[in-house]
This record gives C-alpha cells, structure tokens and sequence, in this order.
C-alpha cells in the first residue's frame, strides 16, 4: 500500500512551522500510543506512522528533501524513518516528554549539558513596617538582610582554589541521563553532577562546593512619598546569589504602614475624630489640629454644628505616590454631652431647657410631634 503524505498524516499544511508540527504529532501520539490502545493493531500501525511523519519533517535537511522529492527521497536505505521504534523515535518521544513532564523530571528543557550549572538565586520577601509620617516625608531606611551571598574564597564557582574539575563518570559529561521506560527513552538532569557534566576535584572548604555562603547584609531603601500600606518594592540582583556562580534573585519588599494615634488614611485623604462640647457646637467656635508635616491647621466649627459632622483641610491630606497631588484632611466633629454638672451647671441646664422652642432644636422637635400624632391616632 501507498503511503500517505506525512503533512496528511499530521493533519498540517505544507508550509507549517516547526511548533505546529510539534503540537499536531503530540495529539496524535498521545492518542494513538499503544498504551491507551493494548491490542489495537490499527492504532500501533498508525502510531508508527506519525513517528515516522514527524522524524522526517521536524529535521530541516530531511524535510527539504521531502518536500522536493517526496518519499523517493527516502527509499533505498535513504532514511531510516518507520522501521519500528529506533533512536529516531526515542528523541521524538524524549522531546514530547521532556516539554509535559519536564518540570517533574528535573529538566531545564533539551538545551545542551550543562544548561543547568548555573542555578538561578531565591528570591527573598523582607517586611518592612514604617510610621504614616514616614510615608507623608518619604525617606531612606537600612535594613539587615539574612540571605546568601557568593563565597569570596572559590569566587562563586564551589571548587577550592587552585584545584580543577572531571567529566561526570554517570553522565560523561552531557548533564542529562536516560531511561528507557516501555516504548519511551525519557531524559532527565543528572542526578549526579545536577547537569553540570563537570565534577569538582575537590569543594571549597568554605562553602562546601555551594559557591555561596549565609551573610546578614546592609541595604539601603528609599521610601518614596505617598507610599500606601501593602505596596511590595522590588530591588532587582539582592536575593540570594545563585549555585556555583548563577545569577542572584531578587528582593521584595512588603510595606506596611503602623496605626496612628490621630489620623485614619484612606487612599490620600486623612480622617481625624475630634470631640468637642456642647457649648462649642452651639455657639460655634475653633480649635487647632496638628498635622504630617509638623504644623498646626485651625478648625472652625460652624454655629449649630450637628455629631458627625465634617471640616474638610483641603491639602492636608498625604501626597499622592509619584505625583505633585495632595489629598486633604476630613476632620468629624464628636459632640461630646456633658457631665458630671455641678449644681449650678444643672440649674442653667434646666433654665435652657424651660426657653427651648421648636427652632432651637427643630428635627427633635419635629420628630416628637409625628410620635404625638402616631399615639392619638
């Protein structure tokens, strides 16, 4: 019988890039691999036909030579493409393997040994609690961080000064290991030399071959104005350095803001709850409030001032993060009803009440009368 054309087989066009080729044969592999299909020849004879589809076409020269001269370009002992499961379809199969199982598997991907010598430092989370003045003025703190950093004795690398390195006996040098498992040649990172495909004669003492040893390190951070509770800074290169001379992580960060005797923030609007008396309410008045930016603001409380109401600071607020923006200051008016009256108090109280009419207190006045009315209802 004929055989089909692989691009057929595939389920792509002709002009199809490598990652479609590679997406497309995966389906189909998976779908059609004897293990989801035990004792289905049909299913064998087609999964011998994809693998051979893609050997051909996800190799550049062999499949320019397909696409000019077809199969002939294969016949004769041309290629060695579907002859059963030969190292052809182990790489084909180690390659859809390593992409699904790769992070399981120990894998930096299919790049070459020794791709993963060089490891990548952590990166670090520092909490960092500052006062809200410190936040309205912005400024620059230290802090001491505990973390990695690399050995000044081997400069990084983990192998004691003045000794070398060999070939890695279990993978001769490569950084990758196989292992046939059934139909499969699954690679995976040495799991001796961590695929570095080098061994150190002999650690660094100091470091014991880690290239990095634990150091409480000094940092200067700038806090910049307006800076809200829960925002994360990110000083790029001062996590910890990586294995064996890699690149170091990074550092975040986390701010958190302490609770303040006075204010309540809100975005960049400040809310302050101060009580004054009855007398003031009534007869109006002022009073002074300290600020941020250490000074004092004067409140006036209007005549006839009601609880809960607000004086609005404009521009005494926090500044807005990265920009030349102010919020304000809102500050509530708790009245505050008196207490503990003298004698006299009591009398002038009582005489007061005896004068009220419904313009002096009008809701209190007004909201009685509808009770009247409900009760003669």
């Amino acid at each position: 019988m004929a055989k089909r054309d692989f691009y057929d087989v595939l389920g792509c066009q002709k002009g199809a890039d490598e990652a479609t080729l590679k997406s497309a044969y995966r389906k189909l592999a998976m779908q059609f691999h004897p293990d989801r299909n035990p004792g289905n020849s049909e299913a064998e004879s087609k999964f011998k036909e994809i693998n051979e589809a893609y050997d051909t076409l996800k190799d550049a020269q062999k499949r320019a030579a397909y696409d000019r001269f077809g199969h002939a370009a294969f016949e004769n002992g041309g290629g060695r493409g579907g002859h059963g499961f030969g190292p052809e379809f182990s790489s084909s199969m180690s390659d859809i393997f390593e992409d699904i199982f790769g992070d399981f598997m120990g894998g930096g991907g299919r790049r070459g040994g020794g791709g993963a010598s060089k490891l990548r430092g952590s990166d670090l989370r520092y909490n960092l609690e500052i006062a809200l003045e410190e936040s309205f003025e912005g400024r620059t703190v230290e802090i001491d961080v505990p973390t990695l950093v690399g050995c000044d004795t081997c400069d990084g690398t983990g192998a004691k000064p003045g000794t070398g390195t060999h070939t890695c006996r279990q993978c001769n040098g490569h950084g990758k290991v196989r292992a046939a498992q059934g139909f499969f040649t699954i690679e995976r990172t040495c799991p001796v030399c961590q695929g570095r495909g080098q061994m150190m004669d002999q650690p660094c003492t100091d470091c014991g071959g880690q290239g990095r040893r634990q150091q409480n390190r000094k940092l200067s951070v700038d806090i910049p104005k307006g800076i809200e509770d829960g925002t994360r800074i990110r000083l790029a290169n001062e996590g910890e350095a990586g294995v064996r001379g890699g690149p170091p992580g990074d550092l975040y960060i986390f701010i958190s803001i302490k609770p303040h005797d006075l204010f309540q923030r809100d975005g960049a609007d400040l809310y302050a709850r101060v009580p004054i008396s009855m007398t003031t309410a009534a007869l109006g008045g002022e009073f002074e409030v300290p600020t941020l930016d250490n000074a004092r603001a004067k409140v006036k409380v209007p005549t006839g001032t009601q609880p809960g109401q607000r004086v609005r600071l404009k521009g005494k607020g926090m500044p807005v993060l990265r920009s030349k923006d102010v919020g304000d200051l809102y500050v509530q008016l708790d009245i505050e009803t008196p207490q503990n009256l003298s004698k006299r108090q009591r009398e002038l109280l009582e005489e007061f009440a005896s004068l009220e009419t419904g313009e002096t207190s009008p809701e209190s006045g007004g909201f009685f009368d509808k009770l009247k009315k409900m009760f003669e209802a």
